[in-house]
């Protein structure tokens, strides 16, 4: 899951839907001096990933990646998972998708001086781009692959992925719609 699935996982809770989003930036445990939420908030990250890494569904979904693109299936479906959460947004939650996107932004805005350094940067790009709204665009999504393929140390095939993905755009939805109320069921669970 991305921005988008681990801050609206995180339920109606700041805190948890703060470290929700901080969990990719934060290496080893969490800083004690975090306030509780926020390190809830991390480590549910971290279970959200591991239970969506092994949920059937998930795995199955990977193994519908030809080479190259086996190797970077879980973050091609980590992207593509925030893209189907933000087309069918209004099936999870009562708030408008760029209403909630804004309140994102907001809460990372007015909690920055808990958020790690190194996810500075990628604040800047939120902003910048509208994210995670229009993670429901398909350009965008295009686009951050593009970026993604170049801050990746190793050569990739990511910027060329957005044609495999609609390719298999079909098995795809199966695979969120099967999954992903079980995964905020998990998540509720952790609330």
């Amino acid at each position: 899951m991305n921005i988008l699935a681990h801050a609206f996982l995180g339920g109606a809770d700041d805190d948890l839907r703060l470290g929700g989003m901080m969990g990719d930036f934060v290496r080893g445990a969490p800083d004690p001096s975090l306030p509780e939420g926020v390190r809830r908030g991390i480590v549910l990250h971290r279970a959200i990933d591991t239970f969506t890494d092994r949920h059937p569904a998930v795995v199955q979904a990977r193994g519908l990646f030809q080479a190259p693109f086996r190797r970077y299936a879980g973050i091609l479906l980590d992207m593509w998972f925030d893209h189907c959460l933000a087309r069918d947004f209004a099936a999870w939650s009562d708030i408008p998708l760029e209403e909630y996107s804004d309140g994102v932004r907001q809460l990372l805005r007015q909690r920055r001086a808990l958020v790690p350094e190194r996810m500075h940067g990628f604040i800047q790009y939120m902003e910048r781009e509208g994210l995670p709204a229009t993670y429901a665009d398909r350009g965008t999504l295009g686009r951050a692959f593009i970026g993604m393929s170049h801050r990746l140390s190793r050569e990739n095939p990511l910027a060329e992925a957005m044609p495999v993905l609609l390719a298999l755009e079909e098995e795809l939805w199966r695979c969120f719609r099967a999954f992903f109320p079980e995964l905020l069921a998990f998540a509720k669970g952790h609330w």
